[in-house]
């Protein structure tokens, strides 16, 4: 006769912890803070999801760093990269896009695209929406000649809410970005006080991942490249 055995509930459950990787801690390393500005702290439409912003103190001023982190329910993730400054951001209607808009300097600015992928906001593109923007804009022939030197600046239009009806459009919802491109020169005229590019606009397809330049942004891009200050 052979005797059975079955292992208690409680022993298997045991087993089964004992032998499960141990999680993870998430947040941010020691040394940074949580900012009390309520100007930084956003939250998604659907509620899910807050972002929290963490800095480093530093005596100097380039070594301050900041981290923002996602976080949903108990679970915290790090939107990457890292920088010097607060950011600013908008998600898309249905809480499934984001755009970080990051100050880099004086005047300057660029763009982050995130996605939710697994529940939880990972970086959409290899390299930064600001890049894939600027890349566009020099690969266009009207435009790939113009060389800006300061006060470079990718901004993301206000819409993305309520996919930019207030101009006037009837696009998808949680479609396409509106991201405006700006710079000024080094050489210009003396009676010049500032030129360069004011505003350059084109539109980001979050389905195709392509960038174009509708119709009605023409007559303005045009004066956008011909954008000065004078004395």
């Amino acid at each position: 006769m052979t005797a059975s055995f079955r292992t208690a509930p409680w022993l298997a459950l045991a087993l089964m912890l004992a032998a499960a990787p141990a999680l993870a801690a998430s947040g941010p390393p020691p040394g940074y803070i949580l900012t009390d500005n309520a100007d930084l702290a956003f939250t998604s439409p659907d509620g899910a999801t807050k972002l929290e912003q963490y800095m480093k103190d530093s005596e100097d001023l380039f070594e301050v760093k900041w981290q923002v982190w996602a976080r949903r329910g108990n679970q915290m993730t790090e939107l990457k990269p890292e920088q010097g400054y607060g950011a600013g951001f908008r998600f898309t209607s249905d809480s499934q896009w984001l755009v970080r808009m990051q100050k880099t300097g004086s005047g300057s600015q660029d763009l982050f695209l995130y996605h939710v992928e697994n529940g939880a906001f990972v970086n959409a593109t290899k390299k930064s929406l600001s890049d894939l923007a600027w890349a566009y804009f020099h690969s266009r022939p009207d435009t790939k000649n113009m060389k800006l030197d300061y006060h470079i600046s990718a901004n993301l239009m206000k819409g993305t809410e309520d996919a930019y009806r207030w101009l006037g459009v009837d696009w998808p919802n949680n479609r396409y970005l509106v991201i405006s491109l700006s710079g000024a020169m080094d050489k210009h005229p003396k009676n010049v006080a500032v030129k360069g590019l004011g505003d350059w606009k084109c539109r980001y397809d979050l389905k195709t991942g392509k960038f174009d330049v509708p119709a009605m942004f023409a007559k303005d891009n045009a004066e956008a490249l011909n954008w000065e200050i004078k004395r």
